[in-house]
């Protein structure tokens, strides 16, 4: 698949490579910044290297099964959002460097891929989870539309000492006759179809 960026009000999301790894080390090593994450933080550089370079591969693919993009607020890579696809299903995740918390980048970039994968890909049913403490992740799910559908336990978040709940939101879209234009808009992106990533 073409690496294509997408453009919002206030970010470019772009594809997530190995060549940011001191500013994705910044969030991906941070304990506070990861409090809520079952995969982070990272131990140390050498495993942030490791998701960046299997992110940049992907991206290879004709047919990734996810992307990761980097955010950038101007020129500065602020964090990341990401979609999976799994079983006709699109989930969404997103970090932003604490730095730039209560500004609302998170919901702005995870709002441009719902509306970019609706669009171009026909994707229609999209979820995301959280830790059930997790409030900013609550709040950008529901002000992206998406609705609480479980609860579950023995979610374990990496720098937790015990076990906690998370959430389930899902957010299902009627089916479009034709694309419309959405709030973000892609440069360089290819027509694409179907199931393609994350």
């Amino acid at each position: 698949m073409n690496r294509f960026e997408i453009t919002t009000d206030r970010l470019v999301l772009k594809p997530l490579g190995p060549e940011l790894l001191d500013t994705a080390n910044e969030y991906a090593l941070d304990i506070r910044n990861t409090r809520y994450m079952c995969f982070l933080p990272n131990r140390d550089s050498d495993e942030t290297l490791d998701f960046l370079r299997r992110a940049d591969e992907e991206w290879n693919k004709e047919k990734p099964a996810y992307s990761e993009f980097a955010m950038f607020l101007q020129d500065k890579h602020i964090g990341a959002v990401s979609v999976y696809f799994d079983d006709g299903k699109a989930e969404l995740g997103w970090i932003v460097n604490r730095r730039y918390w209560g500004n609302g980048f998170a919901y702005e970039a995870a709002r441009a891929l719902v509306e970019y994968f609706s669009d171009n890909a026909g994707t229609e049913h999209f979820i995301a989870h959280c830790d059930t403490e997790n409030a900013p992740s609550i709040r950008v799910m529901e002000k992206l539309g998406l609705t609480r559908t479980g609860i579950n336990s023995g979610r374990r978040n990496r720098s937790a000492s015990r076990d906690s709940s998370e959430y389930q939101y899902e957010l299902l879209l009627p089916k479009k006759t034709r694309p419309d234009q959405g709030h973000g808009t892609a440069n360089n992106a290819p027509a694409m179809h179907n199931r393609l990533f994350m």
